[in-house]
């Protein structure tokens, strides 16, 4: 049967969601992950479902994408088909052809995982390397230290307190409360968590959001948050060893994050919590 791209509607993404679960494992490169879809369900179950693209061939899911934003297609495969030429063959084709409609509004920039044949296809198809993202990883084999500040685990009738932290730690942020329940009823946040940090005056001055793949796997921040008028204070440093205490507590083998490189701060504040920096990835990325 030949290979298929499609949109899995409403009605699909429990089984989008499922392949990214079972595609998660220690020692993967960084890669799409469940909650990346879990973030990106606080536009609501429809957006997220027109933004998801998936790749099958004789009825499985071998690579399943996420239009992330303008301008970027999050892409990830399954760990046995990384290699599979066919299929590379067919997502350079229908990512590089518009008028297969994979991608919309002009989105030039592609995610793909380090080591799949896709990348080196893209590369030799024009496609450069776009700038460089820092990935981190934490091992949470071992305790967790206190994180020395008070950590609330929010819920729905605290919701607005998550997404106040929020608009005020990213200029232009438009996380609202209806947004944050739009996330929590998507699958995925049934193991996620959102934490809010607050200091010796009761003030929320961090958050995070945490996503299990499940036991045994590894679980992903996104997003981590410092209130702009509280940053300087080791708060951004205590939010993501409370975080990486929920991922354990929920079972993951591992905290991942990634953040652009040039972010300095961001990657000094990861490396502070425990995590380890590992080796820079970038996007593919062809201009209009």
């Amino acid at each position: 049967m030949a290979m298929v791209w499609g949109e899995p509607g409403i009605d699909g993404l429990s089984q989008a969601v499922g392949v990214l679960r079972d595609w998660q494992y220690d020692g993967a490169p960084m890669q799409l992950h469940p909650g990346d879809l879990g973030w990106f369900w606080r536009f609501g179950a429809r957006a997220t479902a027109a933004a998801v693209r998936t790749w099958s061939r004789n009825g499985r899911i071998l690579a399943v994408g996420l239009l992330d934003g303008p301008g970027l297609l999050r892409l990830t495969i399954a760990p046995d088909a990384r290699r599979d030429e066919e299929l590379a063959r067919q997502l350079v084709e229908d990512v590089t052809e518009p008028e297969r409609g994979v991608l919309r509004d002009g989105k030039v920039s592609i995610e793909v995982p380090r080591g799949a044949l896709v990348n080196e296809l893209l590369c030799e198809d024009g496609w450069y390397a776009d700038e460089p993202w820092t990935p981190l990883r934490r091992d949470l084999t071992d305790p967790v230290q206190d994180p020395g500040v008070r950590i609330e685990v929010v819920g729905p009738e605290r919701a607005q307190v998550r997404t106040a932290v929020q608009r005020a730690s990213f200029d232009g942020s438009t996380f609202t409360d209806e947004s944050w329940h739009a996330m929590a009823a998507g699958l995925p946040y049934a193991d996620a968590r959102c934490l809010v940090a607050y200091d010796e005056q009761g003030d929320a001055v961090a958050a995070v959001t945490v996503w299990s793949a499940g036991p045994g796997k590894p679980g992903l921040l996104e997003p981590m948050g410092v209130h702009r008028e509280h940053r300087g204070h080791g708060y951004g440093k205590a939010i993501t060893v409370a975080a990486a205490a929920a991922l354990q507590q929920l079972g993951s083998s591992t905290a991942l994050v990634c953040t652009p490189s040039s972010n300095l701060g961001a990657v000094a504040t990861y490396t502070s919590a425990g995590f380890q920096p590992l080796p820079e990835i970038r996007d593919r990325r062809r201009d209009a």
